[in-house]
C-alpha cells in the first residue's frame, strides 16, 4: 500500500482467502475480555515491532491495523490490513520468538490486549479458539516465508555453513531469504555496505542492522528469540533426546504425568515428520494434516503441561552415575536425568551419484517443504524413492512444479507405499511414475538442469529435464554418539526388549532382578522410541505411540529403586554387554 493511499485514508482490509485472517465471534470476544484490558489506539501507533518479543495478544475492537514487513527499510511492504474482530500476531507469539513484522495503527480505535502467557493458556484450554488461532498463525507464518520476510542469509551455495544455516531456518519454519553470493546481484552491495569480507561469510542480517558472522545454530536461535537455554547442571526425571513425534509424545505424556521432563534436539522440533506436506493416514484427521501443523500442536501441548523444549541442544555422551545418568552436550555442559528416552530419529540417506555433492542444498534436497517448493516454481522436478515420504513429496510438489517425475528403483509402487498414496500419485495429471529407474548422473553448472536416468531392467539410459531433485531413499539412525555405550544392530539402530536381552550380560540383569522391558535398551532406565529403535515401524503414529509407551515404562523403572547399573569404584562405566556390579 502506498503512502498516498494512507494519506487519503484508503485503508482496505485484506480478505481472508486462506483462513489466515479469521474474525472472532462476539462470544469469543466476550470470553477474551475477561482475561485482558481494553485500550484506545492512535493513528500511527506501533503496537509491536519486528525483532522485538511479543508481549500481548491483541484483538482489534475498532479501527484498522496494517501489518508491515521491513518497516522503514528498502523492502517495506504490506503483509495484511486487519479490521474489527480480527486478532494480530503469528506463530512466533505462541513459541516465544521475536516478531517477524510490525503492526501499525492506520485508523484509530480500540484494542483488547491479553498478556501472552494468559493467551497461551487459553489456546491450550479452549479447543475451538485454540484451533482457530493456531491455524491462522500457521497460515501467516507460511505467508511470511513465501514473501521472503525475516532475516537474510548471505552465503555461497558451495558453503557447508550456508547449507547448515538454511537447513536450520527451514526446519524451524523461520521466515528468511537466502542471498546467494555466487549469483545474486544484491549480494555484493550488501557485503560492501556492512564491510563484510568474503571469508567472513555466511552472515545473517536482520532489520538492516543486526549482523552475525558465520553464526552457530544457537546464535541464530538467540537472534530471533528461539528459547535456547543451556541445560547445564539441570536435573530432571526424564531427559528425552530428540523432538520428533516420538520425542514430543514422550514430552507430553511425561510432563502430564508430573515428571520433570526436558526434551532436547540438535536442529528443530518435528524431525522428518515436520517436512511432510500432508499426512492423511494419521488417526483422528480424516482430511489429513500437514506435518508442520501436527508438530506445532504437539509443541503447544508439551508447553501446556510444563515440559521444557531446548533447541538447538546436541547430545554428545551418556554415562551412568549415582543411580542416574549424566547427559553431556557438545558445548561441554551437562545435565542429570533419572531416566532417558532416546528418540533421535533418523536422517535421510544421501544419493551416491557423481557430481551431486556440489548441488546439494542448491537444487538437490532431502526434504520437500514450502521453502524448497518455492525455489522450483513452474519448473519440472524429480523425486527419487518409492515410500510414503516420496509419494507425499511428489503430491505436494505437483502443486508448484510444472511436472514431477517420480523415480522408483523397484517394479511395483505398491511395495513400499500406502495404497491411498499410490492411488493419488497414479491419478495425478502432473506426476509421471518411472518404475525400475535409477539416477546415474546430474548435469548443470550453477544448478541442476537435467538428470541421466537408467532403466535397471533394460539398462537403457536417457536424459530427463529437471530443475530440482528431491531424494527419499531411506534413512540411517542418529546414533554415532551411542557406539560403545549401549547395544546397536548392524545398521546402527538401538536394540531394545528381547533383542537387547539377547546381547546383554545375563549376570548383569540378573543382579537387577529383571530383564530389559519392551522399549528398554541394554542400559537400565534408558529407553528407545520411534525410528531410532531397531525393528520399529517407520510411521508417525507408531512413533507417537512408542513415545507415550516409553513414559509408562519409565514409571515402572522408577518404582524399582537402585536398579541402575552405575560406574564402578574406579569411575569406569560399563560397555554394552559388559558385566559390572550394581551399587
Amino acid at each position: 500500500m502506498s503512502t498516498a493511499e494512507h494519506e487519503k485514508g484508503a485503508v482496505r482490509e485484506t480478505p481472508d482467502r486462506y483462513g489466515a485472517f479469521p474474525r472472532l465471534t462476539p462470544e469469543q470476544l466476550e470470553d477474551l475480555s475477561a482475561h485482558g484490558e481494553r485500550r484506545g489506539t492512535a493513528e500511527g501507533e506501533v503496537l509491536y515491532r519486528e525483532g522485538e518479543p511479543f508481549r500481548e495478544f491483541l484483538v482489534i475492537l475498532s479501527g484498522t491495523v496494517e501489518i508491515l514487513y521491513d518497516q522503514g527499510g528498502p523492502d517495506e511492504r504490506t503483509v495484511a490490513v486487519h479490521g474489527p474482530g480480527r486478532f494480530l500476531g503469528e506463530l512466533g507469539l505462541l513459541e516465544g520468538q521475536a516478531a517477524f513484522n510490525t503492526a501499525v495503527v492506520r485508523e484509530a480505535g480500540e484494542i483488547l490486549a491479553v498478556p501472552v502467557e494468559r493467551q497461551r493458556a487459553l489456546v491450550g484450554s479452549d479447543p475451538v479458539l485454540g484451533d482457530l488461532i493456531l491455524r491462522a498463525y500457521l497460515g501467516r507464518r507460511y505467508l511470511l516465508i513465501g514473501l521472503g520476510a525475516g532475516f537474510r542469509i548471505l552465503g555461497s551455495c558451495y558453503s557447508r555453513d550456508t547449507l547448515r544455516l538454511r537447513e536450520f531456518a527451514a526446519r524451524n519454519r523461520l521466515p528468511h531469504r537466502w542471498v546467494d553470493l555466487e549469483r545474486d546481484k544484491e549480494a555484493e552491495a550488501l557485503l560492501r555496505r556492512f564491510a563484510i569480507r568474503p571469508d567472513e561469510t555466511p552472515v545473517v542480517l536482520w532489520q538492516g542492522e543486526r549482523l552475525l558472522r558465520n553464526p552457530s545454530n544457537a546464535e541464530l536461535a538467540r537472534l530471533i528469540g528461539l528459547p535456547a537455554p543451556s541445560p547445564a547442571n539441570e536435573r530432571c526425571d526424564v531427559m528425552v533426546v530428540g523432538a520428533g513425534p516420538a520425542g514430543l509424545a514422550a514430552a507430553v505424556y511425561g510432563a502430564s504425568d508430573g515428571l520433570t521432563t526436558v526434551t532436547v534436539d540438535a536442529v528443530a522440533t518435528g524431525g522428518q515428520a515436520a517436512t511432510s506436506s500432508r499426512i492423511e493416514n494419521y488417526l483422528g484427521f480424516p482430511s489429513g494434516i500437514s506435518g508442520g501443523e501436527l508438530i506445532e500442536r504437539a509443541v503447544l501441548q508439551a508447553h501446556k503441561f510444563g515440559a521444557r523444549l531446548l533447541v538447538p541442544a546436541e547430545v554428545s555422551a551418556l554415562s551412568p552415575q549415582d543411580d542416574e545418568y549424566v547427559v553431556t552436550f557438545t558445548d561441554g555442559s551437562r545435565a542429570r536425568a533419572g531416566a532417558v528416552v532416546l528418540a533421535s530419529g533418523v536422517r535421510y540417506r544421501r544419493l551416491e551419484v557423481p557430481g551431486i555433492d556440489r548441488l546439494e542444498g542448491i537444487s538437490v534436497y532431502y526434504a520437500a517443504t514450502v521453502h524448497e517448493a518455492g525455489l522450483c516454481r513452474a519448473d519440472p522436478v524429480a523425486v527419487v524413492g518409492g515410500g510414503n515420504s516420496a509419494g507425499q513429496a511428489a503430491l505436494f510438489l505437483a502443486h508448484h512444479a510444472s511436472e514431477v517425475h517420480l523415480l522408483v528403483r523397484g517394479s511395483d509402487l505398491n511395495a513400499d507405499m500406502s495404497r491411498y498414496l499410490v492411488d493419488q500419485v497414479e491419478q495425478h495429471p502432473k506426476i509421471e511414475v518411472l518404475l525400475h529407474t535409477e539416477v546415474r548422473g546430474v548435469a548443470g553448472e550453477e544448478k541442476l538442469e537435467s538428470l541421466t536416468v537408467e532403466d535397471n531392467a533394460s539398462n537403457e539410459r536417457r536424459e530427463l529435464q529437471a530443475a530440482a531433485l528431491f531424494v527419499f531413499i531411506g534413512a540411517r539412525p542418529r546414533t554415532e554418539w551411542l557406539k560403545g555405550v549401549l547395544a546397536l544392530d548392524e545398521r546402527g539402530f538401538v536394540l531394545t526388549g528381547a533383542e537387547a536381552r539377547a546381547v546383554a550380560d545375563t549376570n548383569w540383569w540378573a543382579s537387577l532382578g529383571r530383564d530389559p522391558m519392551l522399549l528398554e535398551t541394554t542400559l537400565p532406565g534408558v529407553f528407545a522410541a520411534g525410528d531410532v529403535r531397531s525393528g520399529s515401524v517407520k510411521r508417525v503414529a507408531s512413533a507417537t505411540g512408542e513415545g507415550a509407551m516409553a513414559i509408562r515404562l519409565v514409571h515402572e523403572h522408577r518404582e524399582r529403586r537402585g536398579n541402575l547399573v552405575t560406574a564402578d569404584s574406579e569411575g569406569r562405566r560399563p560397555e554394552a554387554g559388559e558385566s559390572v556390579s550394581s551399587r
